[in-house]
């Protein structure tokens, strides 16, 4: 599988409608989907007697989290296996030593994963500070401001509504220097594009498989710098999370793996294995020229006062403001087969995702039938 076309045929949806929502979840091709199967099968019944089924699955998590490691640029021990992204936000959240008056930076542009830890953490008595942005842009001085005492900061690397990218190494160094560690919202980016995680000196990145990774539900992945994954200590541990689950006293694993807990299915991380081998045969430089011109083609035909997000697309997320969102959505699906989602924010807009399994074709029936609907 070597081609977006042969991406495209092996995914059954395409058979009966034109899918453009990868940004909120993407389905998977059959190999995927396949590799999931038989590592069900595997570990079920192969595996049962001989190693047994938890060796077994021990020894598919190591190879899964070098898988991970090395498509992102990062370590082994650098690299958690968690069921989501708002799964690995979480554990690094409850991994810090949080006392009144500690201070939570995050932009007022963030997934509710980036959201909801902050605010239960305001009823133990820490402050939240939300950054403005304009246009999935950042104001980089009241960033400075609010990042200036903060214990935390919490952003995304590319913006779900906006489908834009925030400048991630600037914005670390900046909280950094005022002595905050930094968590990054990473789950639009891998499989979009190159991404060395390394790079942008963050502390701790989450990220997923299941939208443009073109993976399984169920499979978060969480890098954490190994220099700062020492000082952390995870609100929740079980006997993967330490080095000898039966010692009188627990000791946390090196690194990553220490925010690992308990028993998950090892079918979504064999999946995960799985679509970083069908993204690096296509060539992740094919897959993002492939979006960039399925992205520029729909934004020329989309009428300025339309289009939210930039003329100059900066990625496969691209949101257009509409009269009646629900009804737009709703539409496209009935008379035209094509799939997008609404959005709660900005108001009345609708997001359009394009995947290296989509075609011209697909964006210039988005585009008629935007038209039909009279915008």
């Amino acid at each position: 599988m070597t081609t977006p076309a042969d991406v495209r045929a092996s995914v059954p949806v395409f058979d009966d409608v034109r899918y453009l929502n990868t940004g909120a979840s993407g389905p998977s091709p059959r190999p995927i989907v396949e590799a999931a199967q038989r590592a069900i099968e595997t570990h079920e019944w192969d595996a049962a007697d001989d190693p047994g089924p938890y060796p077994h699955a021990f020894g598919l998590y190591e190879d899964t989290r070098a898988d991970v490691a090395d498509f992102l640029g990062a370590e082994d021990h650098e690299i958690a296996l968690t069921q989501s992204t708002t799964d690995g936000i979480t554990r690094i959240a409850s991994a810090i030593e949080w006392e009144p008056g500690d201070v939570v930076v995050r932009t007022d542009l963030e997934h509710p994963a980036g959201i909801l830890p902050w605010q239960r953490l305001e009823r133990r008595g820490c402050e939240v500070r939300v950054v403005p942005t304009t246009a999935g842009r950042i104001d980089r001085d009241a960033y400075r401001d609010a990042v200036s005492d903060a214990k935390l900061v919490c952003l995304s690397a590319l913006t779900w509504n906006y489908g834009t990218h925030l400048p991630v190494s600037e914005l670390v160094e900046e909280a950094h220097d005022a002595g905050a560690r930094v968590l990054v919202d990473a789950v639009q980016v891998p499989g979009q594009c190159q991404l060395d995680v390394t790079e942008w000196g963050a502390d701790a990145v989450a990220m997923a498989s299941h939208k443009w990774m073109l993976g399984l539900w169920g499979a978060g992945f969480l890098y954490v710098d190994g220099d700062v994954a020492e000082d952390l200590h995870p609100g929740q541990i079980g006997y993967r999370s330490v080095e000898d689950a039966s010692a009188p006293a627990y000791e946390l694993k090196r690194g990553a793996p220490r925010f690992e807990i308990g028993t998950t299915s090892p079918a979504p991380y064999a999946a995960l294995s799985a679509s970083i081998d069908l993204l690096t045969d296509v060539g992740l430089d094919t897959i993002e020229s492939h979006i960039g011109d399925l992205a520029t083609r729909f934004v020329e035909g989309v009428p300025e006062d339309r289009l939210i997000s930039p003329r100059d697309p900066e990625s496969g997320l691209v949101t257009v403001r509409v009269d009646d969102p629900e009804s737009t959505v709703e539409r496209l699906r009935e008379e035209y087969d094509v799939v997008i989602r609404s959005l709660p924010d900005p108001d009345g807009a609708v997001r359009a995702s394009l995947h290296v399994y989509n075609t011209t074709a697909d964006v210039d029936r988005l585009l008629r039938g935007l038209e039909a609907t009279g915008w």
